[in-house]
């Protein structure tokens, strides 16, 4: 299976890199949509992505409406994540699928509506305590991408150490 995952205007550099980290410990491509809240230069962002920027895809694009000409929501296995979404993530099949994208908005204010509510058969949430806002962006996008990979059991990932061999 191959995963997108993508950031749509991201604004703390800290998360990107996190989640930079992760799509690189996973074999995820990486989709930047801008404008981005940082420069792709920024120390933090850098940082928070350890030594692994030369092991990861990294796309940008332009806008949101220019990923979405490109990647078009009805051809592609497209998943919304929001809090306001009825869908829980773990109850999607994402097995027998071959690619797989999931979107993130900004940390401040999620996807735009507009977009959630024409693909809201496509919109899944994390359940979490009613009142709270949300997870933070790196810690949701590392749920969701472990449990789309471990639906498809977690194919070409290393499923065990040797350190003890």
């Amino acid at each position: 299976m191959k995963l997108h995952i993508v950031l749509v205007e991201p604004e703390i550099p800290q998360n990107t890199g996190n989640i930079a980290r992760t799509c690189a410990a996973t074999g995820s491509t990486l989709h930047l949509v801008r404008p981005l809240g940082f420069q792709i230069t920024d120390k933090y962002l850098k940082r928070a992505g350890l030594d692994y920027w030369d092991k990861l895809e990294i796309i940008e694009h332009e806008s949101f409406l220019k990923f979405l000409k490109k990647f078009p929501p009805e051809k592609n296995n497209m998943f919304f994540l929001s809090t306001k979404a009825q869908h829980c993530y773990s109850d999607i099949d994402y097995s027998n699928l071959d690619e797989v994208y999931l979107l993130f908005g900004k940390e401040t204010k999620g996807l735009p509506e507009d977009i959630l509510k024409k693909h809201i058969d496509k919109t899944i949430r994390i359940p979490m305590k009613e009142g709270l806002r949300s997870l933070n962006l790196s810690n949701s996008v590392s749920i969701v991408v472990y449990e789309v990979l471990r639906q498809a059991n977690f194919t070409n990932l290393l499923s065990a150490s040797s350190y003890f061999k």
